[in-house]
This record gives C-alpha cells, structure tokens and sequence, in this order.
C-alpha cells in the first residue's frame, strides 16, 4: 500500500534585466513581476528606483555572486523569486549560472530580458553608435591589442575611474590619440552625465566626473559616432535638466506636476503642505446637491479642480452621477478645472476667453437676468471672496458653500527644510496661495539662489507679501503652463553671462570643499 505525501504550493523563479537604470525603461512583464514577487534578490548594482513596485522581502546581493541556491530553495518553498540584474541577464555570467541551477532542480524558470546599457546608454547620450560594434567589459579584458584593432565603434563598460586605463591602454596599442570619445555615468536617469573628448584628452576632461563618482558604472564610446553629440544630444540638453525643484502641492496633485517637470529634465521633490480634508459639518453640502436636484441653481461656478471632486464625491454619496446638472449651467475657473468637469460627464458653458482667474471669470460673466437668479459656489474654506463678491454685484444671490478644508501638513524631513533654506533647491514652484504660506510656515523660506514659479497673480502676490522675490509668472494658471514658463525661464537664464550657478553646481562645491579641494 503506497502513500501519498500532499505537495506545497508551486514556486517559480523569474531571472530579470533591470535595465539600465531608468524605471522607464524596464520591460512591462519586468514591473509584473517585480510586483507580484516574494522575494527579490537584487544585484546592488541595481538602482532603487526600479524596485518602486516591489511588496515582497527585497535582499541586495553582491556584484559577480550568482544566487542560483537561495533561487531554488526558495522556490521549493512555493514563493516566486525574482533576481534582478542590471540591463540584460545574460550579460552576466551569474545569470546563467542561476538559470541552470533552477532548470536543473525541475524548478520553472522565466527570463525576462533587459535594455542593455551598451544599447540605451549611447542613445540617452545622443551616440548613434551604429555598427559594426564591439562591447566589452573593462574588467574583463586581457587582449587590449585586439580590442584596439577591432573595426567600427568600441563600446566599454566599467567603472568611471577605469576610464584613463582605458584611453591609454587602446592609445598604447594602436588607436588613434585623436579619437574621439564619451564617458557617460548614471546612464538614462536624472544624474546621467556625459563628457566628450578624445583618446589623449578624456583622463584630463573625466577628473571631476571621476571624483564625484569614480565606482559608478560608466559607459565609454569611441569612434566617429560621438562627433555627432552636439546635434543629436537630446536627454541632457532639455531645459530644466539636473534641476531640483521642489514641488508643494496637495497630496493627491503632486504626480501630475512632477511628470511635468520630468519632461523637462527636472528632478521633482514633491513636499505635501496641504492635505484636503471633507468639511467639518456635512450639511451644507448635502443641501447644496438636494439644491441642485430640484432646481434652485441657474448656475455651477467651480474655481478649482480639488470643488469638482468633492462635489462628484458627494453626488456618488447619494447615488446620484453628472445627470444632476442637467438644466444647470455650469462655469470652470481655467482648463485644468474644466478638465476634471469633462472627466465627471459635463461640459462646462464658462471658460474664461481671457485671464483664467476669478476676475477672468466676472469678465465674462453677465449680469442676472433669470428667473432662478441663484449660484451655487462650492469652494475651499479659505477662498477669497473676489468671485463671490462679484458675482453679487452683478445681482446673483450666491450660495457660498464649504465643498472642502485645506490644512497644513506635517513639515517635511531636516535636510529637506536644510536643503530649502541651503540652497538645496534650483526652483520652488507655487500652485496657489496656500502652497505659499504652508512651505513657509512648515520649512521656511527657501534660499535667495531659488528661482521661485507662481501659478498666477494671487499667488505672486501672497510670496510678495511674505518677502519672496518672484521669477517666474505663468500665463496660464495651470500646471503644464507654468512649467513651461519656469523652462523657458531656464533657456533664457542660461544664455545669459550672469546665470546663477544651479543646485547641482553649489552641491558639487560643497562636496569638493569637504574633500579638501
């Protein structure tokens, strides 16, 4: 009589190319994978920023050390294990190393491939590398005379302080002193930094780089291909790259600023100064959409996209959807809050032709010639009451109703409130009023050095008031605008003689100063 032993979960293992260090980059069954993962083991050349989706035990892991025994054990214990290598798996040794010990314990294997950062590295420095070439890993290579006659492009991977043995090591065995080359670090992200020079000048020229970040992974090019850097750079040479800006929005606004700003070649640090809160008695609200329902509006006036959203929360409340504004006109501040109304079903009847502000607004506003003359304005708690005020001149009856309250956030980390006053920052970018008041009162008011962006006047105004000197007034008040406006502002500062040196400059002095140089 034979027995039977009941089995465990099956486990499974995917081998995984990080890619070259953008998150961007990674393949879409790369970002399930890493999501769905138990355990992770994470070669720590890997950046950190490719682990965002991670929820399983993450475990950084030596360069060169293949995993292939913790892999197994861990998926005969039902879990999935992901091993994360820097661009492409195979690349390395260790990842097949890892794939044969899984196959060979009947455990199941997936390989998900990765951008090779001899690939994308190059494009992101503007190399069209082109072919024929040659890679190769500087630790590796034992036969420098064959690697200099080899024909085409040479593409090498190392460390930036490899980078002078490189240049003399191919000078010595034949190539051209006067070959041009590229040595790129932090290839693909924020901190990537491509410098150009030739065979017999690249040591000289890649001293700063090498100080800074000598053990980084560096992407050397040399050949004809990198000449052409000047008119095909495109990462490097957007407007706001390398910029710190600080961006103090409410919770849930900050990630549509921030992508933004990464389109631009910015760094965003998202600091929340205001948290949205529900009002403190429900009431008001709760006439206002029975109000609605039965009539008592002739119009909507939203001023902000923060009003739509409650106002559809409160709707969704009682079971009710944008059908309640039917026979209601309804009147958007400016595009962005005109958006989220066509993003809940309504179509807005007011935009203003001109100013897109509360004065905007009355511009174009008529006088009340309705039988049912009342407004209906939700609005935040600490709205000024221009709109209001206006419209009763105009003879609308008003029903001013408390749709949400803004309160300050908790003050963000030290070397955040250090970096603001230090100088930390390149930019500040203001949404409104309240974004204003709150980082002063939370951090305090940033360093005379930082360029300072207003959404629109009433915000300029309350920077004024507080003693900020304001750079950057957007045309439109509205996030894409005005970081447009703060880009534009950055080319012009650039090509002026004066250009106050950036973040990044003042934070590399810094550094050389505590280095003693």
């Amino acid at each position: 009589m034979s027995t039977s032993r009941s089995k465990g979960p099956a486990g499974q293992v995917a081998v995984v190319g990080a890619g070259p260090g953008s998150p961007a980059l990674l393949a879409v069954r790369a970002v399930e994978v890493i999501a769905a993962a138990d355990l992770l083991l994470v070669d720590e050349r890997v950046p950190e920023a490719v682990l965002a989706g991670a929820t399983g035990t993450v475990v950084r892991t030596p360069a060169g050390e293949a995993q292939g025994a913790a892999l197994v054990a861990a998926s005969k214990d039902g879990r999935l294990a992901v091993r994360l290598l820097p661009g492409d798996p195979f690349l390395w040794a260790e990842g097949a190393k890892e794939c044969e010990a899984v196959l060979k314990a009947k455990q199941r294997l997936e390989v998900v491939p990765g951008v090779p950062s001899a690939v994308a590295v190059p494009g992101f420095a503007g190399v069209a590398v082109g072919m024929p070439r040659t890679v190769a890993r500087v630790e590796d290579l034992t036969d420098w005379r064959a690697l200099a006659a080899a024909p085409g492009t040479l593409v090498l991977l190392g460390t930036a302080a490899a980078v002078a043995k490189s240049a003399s090591a191919l000078v010595e065995h034949g190539r051209k002193p006067g070959e041009a080359v590229s040595v790129t670090v932090g290839g693909t992200t924020t901190e990537q930094r491509t410098v150009v020079g030739t065979l017999d000048t690249i040591e000289a020229a890649t001293s700063d780089l090498v100080a800074a970040s000598g053990a980084a992974q560096a992407v050397v090019v040399v050949g004809d291909p990198v000449k052409r850097v000047d008119r095909l750079s495109w990462f490097e040479s957007r407007p706001l790259y390398g910029w710190r800006v600080l961006v103090p929005r409410t919770r849930d606004q900050a990630g549509v600023l921030s992508q933004q700003l990464l389109s631009y070649g910015a760094v965003p640090v998202e600091v929340p100064t205001i948290a949205v809160e529900p009002p403190r008695t429900p009431a008001p609200m709760e006439r206002a959409v029975k109000g609605l329902v039965d009539g008592r509006y002739s119009w909507v006036a939203f001023t902000s996209t923060n009003a739509v959203k409650a106002v559809r929360e409160k709707l969704e409340e009682f079971g009710l959807d944008a059908r309640a504004f039917a026979g209601v006109r309804v009147a958007a501040v400016g595009d962005t809050t005109a958006q989220a109304l066509v993003d809940f079903g309504i179509k807005p009847d007011l935009v203003p032709s001109g100013e897109q502000s509360s004065e905007g607004l009355l511009a174009d506003w008529d006088e009340c010639d309705t039988e049912v003359d009342r407004v209906l304005l939700p609005r935040a708690d600490i709205a000024t009451d221009t709109l209001l005020a206006g419209l009763q001149e105009l003879g609308w009856q008003v029903d001013d109703v408390t749709a949400y309250r803004t309160v300050r956030a908790a003050p963000p980390p030290a070397e955040t409130r250090e970096a603001l006053k230090g100088g930390g920052f390149d930019a500040v970018l203001f949404t409104s009023s309240s974004t204003v008041r709150n980082l002063v009162g939370i951090a305090g008011k940033p360093h005379d050095s930082t360029v300072l962006a207003c959404i629109g006047p009433q915000t300029a105004a309350t920077a004024s008031d507080l003693g900020l000197r304001v750079d950057v007034l957007s045309p439109r008040p509205d996030v894409a605008t005005l970081v447009e406006a703060l880009a534009a502002f950055a080319v012009e500062r650039r090509a002026t003689t004066d250009a106050l040196p950036s973040a990044a400059h003042r934070r590399k002095v810094a550094r050389l100063a505590a280095q003693g140089k």
